[in-house]
């Protein structure tokens, strides 16, 4: 059996997180063991069932709470595994010393996934831009999931010349396939049975734009009385969930505004939905605008996310320039003019499927 060590920030509910658990569920395991280092000390709410899945988890210090224990952490975890293969999953160039610490402790073949394409301070963005050789030379595979992540973390030189690999962040396409029942059950559930819904899926953090998120729910709850609004996802710990919360309440929104927090139904309230507005001020590749694609629900994102995420034609980018009543009118206009069906052949045909993804990712860091 070939071992790879996953070397992570967390195992928490995240887009890359919740990339690595659908490789995990999928790949051949009677041929591949992915086990994983985890730069945090508390327990993942993904780590119950990846050790199910057989996978083994190390944790290691912080990094920000102990630089020097973090690297020295990962080369004792390298050596008492005797891995030969380390993947890092990350967007950040300081994680090219986890490249390092990996290869004193004995891998041989390093690979890292950047998962993101900024960062939300100047402060990180400079750290960076300092360390970017790191990630630049280190790795023996580069891969992302779009043009602009790899050219974040690996440099446009290494895009433009090949050297990074893209990687799909493929779906089990079935399970997000557009299920009218899933839709009625939900929609009865959350009491909106009779509204229009429109929905936004990601963690509350800066780089979702939750607020400028609200102010368009407001102009849309203007124009139409009927909308209804959910958002699922936490705050952990920024504070970002009950600032918007008491946004939501400023505005008088409270009883159009539904709080879903972590849900593990996301394909079924995708499809209990009417339309997803995503207005992050960057992204590497959104795994939830392909989901909702997979799920047949149109999509309003910013023009700063990659071009790639729009496999279907169903995804409308819209300038954050432009204002919040600019973007409940475009929100509305495609509304009510789209019609819903299934686009799982055109996600299939486009190469994100789980099985695809899996085949390419056990080549490329195996």
């Amino acid at each position: 059996m070939e071992r790879i060590l996953c070397i992570m920030n967390s195992l928490n509910r995240g887009g890359a997180e919740t990339f690595m658990v659908k490789l995990c569920n999928n790949i051949d395991r009677e041929k591949y063991r992915m086990d994983f280092c985890v730069k945090s000390m508390g327990e993942g709410v993904y780590e119950p069932e990846l050790r199910s899945l057989g996978c083994e988890i190390y944790h290691t210090t912080m990094r920000t709470e102990n630089a020097f224990k973090c690297f020295f952490d990962i080369i004792k975890y390298v050596r008492k595994g005797k891995y030969k293969k380390v993947l890092v999953v990350s967007e950040f160039s300081l994680s090219g010393l986890d490249i390092i610490a990996a290869k004193l402790g004995g891998a041989k073949k390093c690979s890292m996934r950047s998962t993101n394409a900024s960062f939300q301070s100047r402060k990180f963005n400079n750290i960076h831009k300092f360390f970017k050789p790191l990630t630049m030379f280190l790795p023996n595979v580069m891969i992302a999931p779009s043009s602009e992540a790899g050219a974040f973390t690996f440099g446009k030189k290494n895009m433009e010349k090949g050297k990074v690999k893209i990687l799909h962040n493929g779906l089990p396409c079935e399970k997000y396939d557009f299920n009218n029942e899933s839709r009625e059950k939900i929609r009865k559930s959350l009491g909106v049975e009779n509204n229009k819904v429109v929905c936004h899926v990601g963690r509350f953090s800066n780089q979702k734009n939750h607020r400028f998120l609200i102010d368009v729910f407001e102009k849309l709850a203007g124009i139409d009385e009927n909308m209804k609004f959910i958002l699922v996802g936490k705050g952990g710990k920024s504070g970002k969930e009950a600032e918007i919360k008491e946004k939501v309440k400023n505005l008088d929104l409270e009883d159009k505004v539904l709080f879903l927090g972590e849900r593990n139904d996301v394909p079924q309230i995708l499809s209990a939905a009417d339309i997803l507005v995503f207005p992050s001020l960057f992204e590497g590749m959104p795994n939830v605008v392909i989901e909702s694609q997979a799920a047949g629900l149109p999509s309003v994102i910013s023009d700063s996310i990659t071009p790639e995420a729009d496999i279907t034609g169903i995804v409308k980018y819209l300038p954050l320039s432009k204002g919040a009543e600019y973007w409940a009118e475009e929100t509305l206009k495609l509304l009510n003019s789209y019609e819903r069906r299934s686009y799982i052949n055109e996600i299939k045909d486009a190469g994100y499927d789980i099985e695809s993804t899996v085949k390419r990712f056990t080549e490329l860091v195996f």
